[in-house]
């Protein structure tokens, strides 16, 4: 649509749903956040379709009600769990039905991630959160995507991978099967048990939700810091990790010797830890020394917004006006956690 005959109040609406939370904002077309509202996280796999639909619809109606109903000019979903074609094709369908905007463009929440930190969608992005996953995008439209969907498509390396993996040798130091660890006696005073063995046998009754394993990843950081070799060696694997992917992408898609961006986030790469932080800079750096590893200011939302935006028909003035609003009015909130925005209460299922 031609920015000359598109009025300002006209609004298009972003969601960037990640595995543990999905936000949802109604962005006007002249930069203007109208609205933001979060939900849980989108996991159809593990709640099952049609909850997932129901939920992010809910909150996008909640969004759009909040900001006023504006007209839609379009719906962007950049969401986690969206990893094969065929899954980003019946995403598409569901919210396409739901007849709320005449345009729909959908993708993996990695490409959120990437449009965050760039100022062009081009560039390698790793994410890892709940699990770790990447997309590189070429210059040409070259594209390269990981399956993402955990071990048996040989992916490792995401919070609960670490948690469990911490947890495995935090259990068995403690029965003589593997070397001692910090690992046994952090772990068992954060949940407040006297073993880590204690800890897993609670969350196997239920005493404690399995939800909660992600609270031993900071745990594990420290002990790395401390200098726990077994904390050490999990640590390194993880760099290892994403350093394969983002030099692999960047491979893949024709950016190897150029001066691309590789951006880092998810609550495990946001944060920042320096021994993976310096790991996975010195590992990228060794093979594709051109490359600029950065961890964006702006939030994956932000990059939903902005991959929003791309897709409008605005003259590249009005444009540029709009996606600096939009940087302005986000960049304070520096992560996803920090907006304060309303909640959603999820669908019991």
């Amino acid at each position: 649509m031609d920015s000359m005959t598109t009025p300002t109040h006209d609004a298009v609406v972003a969601i960037d749903g990640g595995n543990s939370k999905t936000d949802v904002a109604v962005v006007r077309i002249d930069g203007e956040v109208l609205s933001i509202i979060r939900s849980g996280g989108h996991r159809p796999h593990a709640s099952g379709a049609d909850t997932a639909d129901e939920e992010l619809r809910a909150a996008v109606n909640a969004a759009v009600a909040a900001a006023g109903h504006p007209t839609l000019l379009g719906i962007g979903a950049y969401v986690a769990n969206a990893d094969f074609p065929v899954e980003e094709r019946l995403l598409l369908e569901r919210i396409l039905a739901w007849k709320l905007a005449p345009e729909v463009r959908v993708g993996n929440d990695t490409l959120a991630l990437l449009r965050s930190g760039v100022a062009e969608p081009v560039g390698v992005a790793v994410v890892c959160g709940a699990g770790i996953n990447c997309v590189g995008l070429g210059r040409r439209g070259e594209v390269a995507r990981f399956p993402a969907i955990g071990t048996i498509t040989g992916d490792w390396g995401g919070g609960f991978d670490l948690a469990f993996a911490a947890m495995f040798h935090a259990t068995r130091a403690e029965d003589g099967r593997g070397s001692w660890t910090l690992l046994s006696e952090l772990i068992a005073q954060h949940f407040g048990h006297p073993t880590a063995l204690g800890v897993a046998e609670a969350v196997h009754l239920g005493d404690i939700d399995q939800t909660r394993l992600h609270e031993i990843v900071p745990i594990l950081f420290d002990a790395a810091a401390l200098g726990d070799r077994i904390a050490g060696d999990i640590v390194e694997r993880q760099a290892r990790e994403v350093i394969a992917m983002a030099t692999i992408a960047l491979d893949r898609v024709g950016l190897n010797d150029t001066d691309a961006d590789v951006v880092l986030g998810g609550g495990v790469l946001a944060a920042d830890y320096p021994m993976l932080s310096e790991a996975v800079r010195n590992g990228i750096a060794a093979t594709h020394p051109q490359a600029n590893v950065i961890v964006p200011e702006l939030s994956p939302l932000a990059g939903s917004i902005l991959l929003s935006f791309d897709e409008l028909a605005l003259n590249p003035a009005d444009r540029s006006a709009a996606e600096s609003r939009i940087r302005t009015s986000l960049a304070r909130t520096q992560r996803r956690h920090e907006l304060g925005i309303p909640t959603v209460p999820s669908f019991q299922h």
